[in-house]
């Protein structure tokens, strides 16, 4: 955690507050054409950087830029300046590697483009997937797949019964990307290891896929049942009974699948807001700081001062150990004679 502190001097000078200052500042590089639609606008944290402002300054000067309707917050990429009429369309969310601020325009990302030929579902389903990994799942929609492949919205549904049935194909696609190896390691912990990380990697690389997934009324998708039968041989062929596997395979499951909700969460706060998880946390930092000074919560505090980086990989496979020592003496036992 770190502070922000405003410059020194007063925070308002002759021409108004500080903040419209830098709004104004921003709006010119904009109107000129110095900041090109599609170009990364400052973050917070840059400006307060580069004009030592407070965060709370540099978070209401992208406000008002935005309620300006000049930028716009892009997940995974920022704050971009939106498109002005005549200048064509910015780029869409999930540009890959975008540049800093006003250096360069992000690739406009549009998926893997459709092949040639006839409409098919595994077409359907490509472009699906390449909207919820950009966009997430709040973007897809019939229409929208519609549209990215150049089609009427009404004959997707000659391959694909509605959304919720595209959701399960995407589902299928996801999980078939990597499958298990045909011979699983020795032993019973590193084939629930092998198996877990697999699952973390699949929910890492499709943000969207733990929140389409239901543990409560499961979907069927038939690419994921390996991942079941993995668990269940492995602990079963260590003397684990079928009932108490299987409620061991659902705790995995949803141990990795809990963590990996924050992905998308996080991809969709950051779209609303414009602010990267580190930016909003320097936001309520004061405010944390403040609440913490009465004494009342000392090891909060001593966190408080002395940082925590919160790293999800590190989080899923902490749990992951830890759960896996837990189940270690109902398998490593040998049984009571």
């Amino acid at each position: 955690m770190g502070t922000d502190r405003p410059a020194s001097g007063a925070a308002n000078g002759p021409a108004g507050p500080r903040y419209e200052r830098i709004v104004d500042e921003l709006r010119q590089r904009i109107v000129s054409g110095e900041l090109a639609p599609g170009d990364r606008v400052p973050s917070t944290r840059q400006i307060t950087q580069r004009w030592g402002v407070a965060m709370a300054t540099a978070t209401k000067v992208l406000t008002e830029l935005r309620r300006a309707g000049l930028v716009r917050a892009v997940p995974g990429v920022g704050t971009v300046v939106e498109p002005r009429p005549g200048t064509g369309s910015a780029p869409r969310a999930g540009a890959p590697q975008p540049r800093p601020a006003g250096l360069a325009r992000p690739a406009r990302a549009t998926g893997t483009p459709p092949p040639s030929g006839a409409l098919t579902l595994e077409r359907i389903v490509a472009t699906a997937v390449a909207v919820a990994d950009t966009e997430g799942l709040t973007a897809l929609s019939m229409r929208r797949v519609a549209a990215d492949l150049g089609v009427a919205t009404m004959s997707l549904y000659r391959h694909v019964a509605d959304k919720d049935a595209l959701l399960t194909h995407m589902m299928d696609t996801a999980f078939a990307e990597h499958p298990l190896p045909g011979t699983p390691p020795p032993g019973w912990r590193a084939p629930l290891e092998l198996a877990s990380r697999l699952l973390w990697e699949h929910f890492r690389r499709h943000p969207w896929l733990a929140p389409a997934l239901s543990m409560t009324r499961p979907q069927l998708i038939v690419s994921a049942l390996p991942f079941s039968e993995w668990v269940l041989q492995a602990l079963h062929s260590h003397g684990l009974d079928l009932d108490t596997a299987f409620t061991t395979q659902l705790t995995l499951f949803n141990h990795a699948r809990a963590i990996a909700m924050n992905l998308e969460t996080e991809r969709e706060a950051e779209a609303d807001t414009g602010l990267d998880s580190e930016e909003w946390m320097d936001g309520q930092e004061p405010a944390l700081l403040d609440i913490l000074t009465g004494g009342r919560f000392p090891a909060l505090s001593e966190v408080a001062r002395a940082g925590y980086d919160l790293d999800l990989d590190a989080l899923f496979e902490f749990g992951l150990q830890r759960l896996l020592d837990g189940l270690a003496p109902l398998l490593d036992t040998p049984p009571a004679t």
